[in-house]
């Protein structure tokens, strides 16, 4: 079985920044694609932003610019720096990863997190 755990959310004024990371732990063989998606109130989960095991990401176009995703790959940890908040970034931010839990492919499947909270107030 295999475990995401995010943290880093919490309240923070329009203009703002915060910091999420997101802990793989379990049965993992290896880890290919991470990222992030957020599901705002009353809206359905939207990707905000994700990254291959080489490096090379993708961005939501309404946080190209202001957001920026890392991974460290000996942590099985994914990050999402978050400046310049918005209000429109408020909702829960979900971890997502596609894990390969035996030595063949065929073993990957999709987690997710529990998400955790982001508010931005104006």
């Amino acid at each position: 079985q295999v475990q995401l755990v995010e943290s880093g959310g919490g309240l923070v004024q329009a203009g703002g920044s915060l910091r999420l990371s997101c802990v793989a732990s379990g049965s993992i063989f290896s880890i290919n694609a991470m990222g992030w998606y957020r599901q705002a109130p009353g809206k359905q989960r939207e990707l905000v932003a994700e990254i291959t095991t080489g490096g090379t990401t993708n961005y939501a176009d309404s946080v190209k610019g202001r957001f920026t995703i890392s991974r460290d790959n000996a942590k099985n940890t994914v990050y999402l720096q978050m400046n310049s908040l918005k209000p429109e970034d408020t909702g829960l931010f979900y971890c997502n990863a596609n894990v390969q839990t035996g030595w063949h492919p065929t073993s990957s499947r999709w987690y997710w997190g529990q998400g955790t909270q982001v508010t931005v107030s104006s």
